[in-house]
């Protein structure tokens, strides 16, 4: 299965939000749609930064990439229920690099 991986700059958190909540909602807004193999939060650039690892199921590679840019759609959604956010990237593995999508 192909592996792809999202990256959301965080710039902060909506009113009566705990910080857990953005990891949160972005790991159980992802994990309707695939199997999310990792999460992180990372500091970038001094901005926070989520990072999820995920798997899309394999047909052809221009669906794969398809579905994972609209399940990463669905993913900012969520977070921007509690957060606000930034720059959204998505990059899929290949050939042992990590390749936008």
């Amino acid at each position: 299965m192909p592996s792809f991986q999202t990256r959301l700059k965080i710039t902060g958190l909506k009113p009566g939000n705990p910080p857990e909540a953005v990891m949160a909602a972005a790991v159980e807004a992802l994990g309707t749609r695939h199997h999310v193999e990792a999460n992180q939060l990372e500091i970038a650039g001094g901005v926070p930064q989520l990072n999820l690892r995920f798997l899309v199921d394999a047909t052809a590679y221009a669906a794969e990439n398809s579905r994972a840019l609209e399940s990463a759609a669905l993913m900012r959604d969520a977070v921007e229920r509690v957060a606000v956010t930034g720059n959204l990237t998505v990059l899929r593995r290949n050939r042992g690099r990590w390749a936008p999508v």
